[in-house]
């Protein structure tokens, strides 16, 4: 993953360390005001014994409402709602020169409430969000699909899991309220989707309640994978142990960290221990560690339409060769102004499998773990691969979360991302020489703050000459 080092670049800190509290829930408006270090685990506690949710609840409980909102936070259920950010009501900002706002989408500040997601707090520093609560039940109903064929045919299966072929993408009856699927070769893959259920329904003779979230359970995408062995089954899993259900193993990257981790002896003895936390992680990498996962091992998400799914799971298969790979779609919204991240123009006039005319559906497609030659012991350029796949993505129209170790060039940044609204709103709110760009907190290596600031300062002359120049 992307490491800190831009936290040295700067002479000033600001502790927002104790901003981790849950504000409100206002049951009437059904938004919650939370403060940006909570995280995902602590937010369903509150809610789910209140039969509500977050909209979208990304799944790692130490996920925090601010990584997700100034980063990408996606889950289950952003083919209905989007992503984290777009369930978002308001931001509470406090800007370069110590204003406290409040924007939304509508008011004086519409233009900084658009610019703020993907940002990564370059904009000012969010103190709390209001976000959209849903009404939810006690149970996920989840149905294991599984898909066997090429990977055209694994995306294609995919899409039909959630995307009804005659376009009503927005009726609640043929959409589930969950999907995901897992791809473990390059030709078997589960489809998983869920819905909510009574706990009234879960109990009713025949049906399987399955906990998963208890320490000996085994890990969800071992247990998924079982489809492809004994077929298409149905279980109820505790709504709140469902929406955390990779925390245990991190996906699959508990295997790599404990290779023996998964077995019943450790899981029953010592699976109460798991997962170890990403932040200690990160904090414990040492330079030549750090260097050896950049070149020997592949954290990345690529965000693509969702018609291109099958392209990327080929270009994944021939350049990284990693599985499992995770698949999870999201609705990229049409919205009034151009954001970092947008749908491609005129999407709306193809009428694709998932599209509306609101929103052009696409795929997360999660890349997570040690590519293929590298276990087999041959040779891999691991960040020629991310090079690769940057270019593909920009081809593509694709979209990489920068929480992840980025090769791409200041150019090809914004190549790949809008930068009009971002740089229209770090000029109008005065973060240029106070919050470093997106580009450089987002760059790979070690930076200094006197690099940042020559950096900055050249941006803030060419801007100014911008400005200044008369009308032809």
């Amino acid at each position: 993953m992307r490491n800190v080092d831009y936290k040295r670049a700067r002479h000033f800190e600001v502790d927002l360390s104790a901003f981790r509290n849950v504000l409100e829930i206002d049951q009437e408006r059904m938004i919650a005001r939370v403060e940006p270090l909570v995280n995902m685990g602590q937010i369903s506690r509150v809610t789910v014994p209140m039969n509500l949710s977050l909209a979208v609840v990304a799944e790692l409980d130490d996920l925090t409402v601010g990584g997700l909102i100034n980063g990408y936070g996606i889950e289950g259920s952003s083919h209905k709602y989007g992503l984290f950010s777009d369930t978002v009501v308001a931001y509470e900002i406090v800007l370069a020169d110590g204003t406290l706002v409040r924007a939304t989408r509508d008011n004086e500040y519409s233009d900084l409430f658009h610019a703020i997601p993907w940002s990564q707090g370059t904009l000012g520093l969010l103190v709390a969000a209001e976000i959209k609560l849903i009404p939810v039940k006690e149970y996920m109903k989840l149905t294991y699909k599984p898909v066997v064929g090429n990977l055209k045919d694994l995306a294609q299966g995919y899409i039909d899991s959630f995307a009804p072929r005659d376009g009503d993408q927005d009726n609640d009856e043929k959409v589930p309220d969950f999907v995901e699927t897992m791809i473990y070769t390059s030709t078997q893959a589960v489809c998983m989707t869920g819905r909510y259920a009574s706990k009234e329904e879960a109990k009713k003779k025949g049906n399987k309640i399955n906990s998963v979230g208890w320490w000996f359970k085994p890990w969800f995408y071992q247990h998924a994978q079982t489809a492809l062995k004994k077929g298409e089954f149905v279980e109820y899993i505790p709504t709140r142990e469902y929406y955390h259900r990779h925390t245990r193993c991190l996906y699959w990257e508990g295997k790599l960290i404990l290779p023996f981790a998964d077995q019943f002896w450790f899981r029953y003895l010592f699976g109460w221990l798991m997962p170890p936390k990403v932040s200690l992680l990160k904090a414990t990498q040492g330079e030549a560690i750090r260097n050896y996962y950049h070149e020997m091992h592949v954290i990345q998400d690529m965000l693509v339409p969702l018609y291109k799914v099958g392209d990327a799971l080929e270009w994944v298969h021939r350049e990284m060769e990693v599985y499992p790979i995770w698949l999870c779609p999201h609705k990229l919204f049409k919205l009034p102004v151009k954001t970092m991240i947008y749908p491609e123009p005129g999407f709306e006039l193809h009428r694709r499998q998932g599209d509306t005319q609101t929103a052009q559906m696409y795929t997360d497609v999660g890349v997570y773990y040690a590519p293929g030659p590298v276990l087999r012991g041959e040779e891999f350029d691991g960040a020629g691969a991310v090079r690769a796949m940057e270019d593909w993505l920009i081809e593509n129209h694709g979209f990489q979360p920068q929480y992840a170790v980025s090769e791409l060039s200041e150019k090809s940044f914004w190549r790949m991302f809008d930068a009009g609204l971002y740089e229209q709103c770090r000029r109008k709110y005065g973060a240029v020489g106070t919050f470093m760009s997106v580009y450089y907190k987002s760059k790979k290596g070690r930076k200094t703050e006197k690099e940042v600031q020559e950096a900055e300062q050249a941006h803030l002359e060419t801007a100014y000459a911008e400005v200044d120049q008369p009308a032809d």
